[in-house]
């Protein structure tokens, strides 16, 4: 009796949390709607509505102060939004008119559609009160702010009508820009909106004040009044051509070139997704941002090209991203010419299908084919990844991974090399429906035709999150051998400990939103010497983030090092590097703030200072933005960082400046200007780039680029000598067929 009252008391319990869900209604119509931001179709007037959000900052669970409503509705070929927001619209802000405009600086309306219902992938839509639009990825589950796809794009409608005390915008998106399964009847669904009169996040579905508010664990339902069908399969080319000029003065080379190439996208079916592109060109792509690197490891950028982007996270998230990541997209199309400096290995094509074989189980299938370059002795190489993931429980998945990279033909020079380099892997990903625990599992092993063991990686990482208490267990080991080629490894031979504990408070009555302090050992060792430490970092930190957005903070940090080789943490060769076998001990200290982001004027700074090996460091990094809304942006990023080692090693002033405009003529019209100088890396380089965006994803730009060599003559005046130069034009154009 007692266990049929428990089995009653929990399926009662269930099924009345799945009512208590917030429900969206769709509304099936016959008649197209057309996009004009009015409301004035019949179909709208029959449609639910539904709204009532909730503060998620600052003041989490109070009734947002911004009304919204919002009716969907969709025949066999469109899903139709409609949202109006009470607001004066005198006081909403836009930072850009550029399309994916920065959601944290600009008042805006964004819906998140997890149309397989599994909290784990999620296609995420926006726009603000004067229609700029927005699109994105979202994945694993988002559980933290790294895990957004902003540079997704697909052809949707969007149009918003201002009124004093109100907006009103209207989404026309195709049902083939989403992925679902044929006969879905119900999505979750989730949307959040930006109020900077207010300082507020507000959010349609209530997530505790711990979690981020867009979080997959915690959507509301969106209920389709009629059964969607199997969506029509979608074709897409977008061919390009473009034409550069070109002078390397260092090697005195000029001249000009014309390319042709271009994508395909195929809709296998709902689900599925193939890309192909056939000699493809990233000349339009916006430069990588230059970082000052005082560390003995090599440096990670993010992607930016397009063809990588959809589904990466498919393939991406394996492994650990700091450490050990099996594979890194920016291998391919870059090697290492003799002299040991990358360079561009051209692509010749390459295909990608990704995608949902059904609610449980997605796939991804890659492949990139590389051009031999006899002249760096470069071979012809053919790389290829497979990944599988399958859903288990409420949003956990298991993964599988396999990566070749393979030359496609003997070399001369390769005898020393390996002819090919594979990695298999297998992650386990936690996510528990309300999110309180995740985290990540693996085990990795490569091969190689000059393999001799020793070749493991394997790590865990488990994170409790609660309202006050949050820690992590993680750890990994990454054996001497070791090697994804088309990877990031950071470090092999290692064992790495680097658990977390951290404590949040929760004040009321006070400027401050919350506040939290946190201790993070780190130890690493190596199992190939005895189990030697080689390195350990005890790190404690208090941030705290006020009710106006702002930031402040402060770290300690405490570290020991003991040098493998010889290595001069300036970088500048311009002393003696430190000896290998020699060990520091050295503790510094850093301060931070950064002011309310949603302002005309924001700022961060960052001082630091304390030992530094067998020396001492200063530093400062500082970012100025400033806005004249919504048309121009200026931002200068300054990185300064004063060492003096002991007497004959290296002593160094390095600086990094990087000045940046952005304006933004029209929807359709930007122009973006970078510069950057490093000392460090003695360069200076200009890139400015012009883009419109003549039909939807349609792009003319023309982009100029001037690299410079620099030197310092007394530490003062600095003589620039012209590296190379460059102007490119560059036409795609996205046609549906």
């Amino acid at each position: 009796m007692k266990l049929t009252r428990i089995l009653l008391f929990f399926i009662v319990s269930v099924a009345f949390a799945e009512k208590s869900k917030k429900q969206i209604n769709v509304k099936y119509i016959n008649s197209e709607i057309i996009a004009d931001g009015i409301l004035d179709e019949e179909d709208w007037q029959l449609a639910k509505t539904s709204g009532d959000f909730y503060e998620h900052f600052p003041s989490n669970g109070n009734s947002a102060k911004y009304k919204t409503e919002i009716k969907v509705m969709n025949d066999d070929e469109y899903l139709y939004v409609g949202i109006k927001v009470k607001a004066k619209t005198a006081d909403l802000m836009v930072s850009s008119l550029k399309r994916d405009f920065s959601a944290g600086d600009s008042d805006n309306i964004t819906m998140i559609f997890d149309t397989y219902s599994d909290g784990t992938n999620a296609f995420v839509f926006g726009s603000n009160h004067i229609g700029v639009q927005r699109e994105m990825l979202l994945f694993n589950g988002g559980n933290e702010l790294e895990d957004w796809d902003m540079t997704w794009d697909t052809k949707w409608s969007c149009a918003s009508k201002k009124y004093e005390d109100y907006y009103v915008t209207e989404w026309k998106i195709p049902l083939s820009a989403f992925k679902f399964k044929e006969g879905s009847t119900s999505w979750n669904v989730g949307s959040y909106q930006r109020d900077t009169k207010n300082s507020a996040w507000n959010s349609w579905h209530k997530v505790p004040k711990n979690q981020q508010f867009f979080n997959l664990a915690f959507m509301g339902k969106m209920i389709f009044e009629k059964p969607l069908g199997k969506s029509q399969s979608k074709k897409s080319i977008i061919p390009y051509i473009n034409s550069r000029t070109y002078k390397d003065y260092q090697n005195l080379i000029n001249g000009e070139s014309i390319k042709f190439g271009g994508d395909i996208k195929l809709s296998v079916n709902n689900s599925l997704t193939l890309d192909l592109t056939l000699n493809p060109d990233f000349s339009q792509v916006e430069v990588d941002q230059q970082v000052t690197n005082l560390t003995r490891y090599e440096v990670t950028l993010p992607e930016k090209r397009q063809f990588f982007i959809d589904n990466s996270d498919l393939f991406s998230s394996f492994g650990n991203s700091k450490d050990a990541n099996p594979f890194f997209s920016r291998r391919i199309g870059i090697a290492n010419d003799l002299d040991g400096n990358s360079i561009e290995n051209k692509i010749d094509f390459g295909m990608r299908l990704s995608g949902k074989l059904n609610n449980n189980f997605r796939i991804g299938l890659l492949t990139m084919q590389t051009s031999e370059d006899l002249e760096n002795e470069i071979a012809s190489t053919n790389n290829s990844i497979i990944a599988l993931q399958h859903k288990m429980f409420s949003r956990s998945n298991l993964s599988f991974l396999f990566i070749n990279k393979q030359s496609t033909k003997n070399y001369d020079f390769s005898e020393n090399n390996s002819e090919y380099n594979r990695l298999f892997g297998i992650d386990y990903n936690l996510a528990s429906k309300d999110n309180k625990w995740y985290g990540k599992y693996y085990i990795h092993k490569s091969f190689s035709d000059i393999s001799t063991g020793k070749d493991l990686s394997f790590g865990i990482n488990t994170i409790y999150n609660t309202r006050n208490i949050s820690f992590r267990i993680s750890g990994l080991i990454v054996e001497d051998n070791f090697n994804s080629e088309l990877g990031y490894i950071k470090r092999t031979g290692i064992i790495k400990a680097n658990p977390n504990l951290k404590y949040k408070f929760w004040p009321t009555d006070s400027k401050l939103q919350t506040h939290s302090i946190e201790f993070t050992p780190v130890y690493i060792w190596r199992p190939e010497i005895n189990n030697e430490l080689s390195d350990k970092f005890l790190i404690g930190r208090w941030g705290a983030e006020f009710k106006d957005s702002a930031r402040l903070g402060a770290v300690v940090k405490n570290r020991f090092t003991k040098l493998y080789f010889d290595f001069d943490p300036t970088r500048s060769g311009n002393g003696n590097p430190l000896p290998a076998g020699s060990e520091y001990n050295y503790t510094s200290f850093e301060a931070y703030y950064s002011s309310p982001y949603s302002k005309d004027f924001t700022y961060s700074i960052t001082p630091s200072f304390g030992s530094f090996f067998n020396g001492n460091i200063s530093s400062i990094k500082l970012n100025l933005k400033s806005r004249i809304q919504p048309k121009f942006t200026g931002s200068i990023q300054v990185n300064y960082d004063k060492i003096n080692l002991a007497e004959t090693f290296s002593d160094a002033n390095i600086l990094l400046i990087s000045p940046r405009i952005d304006l933004t003529f029209s929807k359709n019209i930007y122009w973006a200007t970078l510069v950057q100088y490093s000392n460090q890396r003695e360069n200076l380089s200009l890139n400015t780039r012009l883009q419109w965006r003549f039909a939807p994803l349609s792009d003319l730009y023309l982009v100029y680029s001037d690299n410079y060599y620099t030197e310092n003559r007394d530490d003062s005046f600095i003589i620039p000598r012209i590296k190379n130069r460059s102007l490119n034009l560059k036409l795609t154009y996205w046609l549906d067929i």
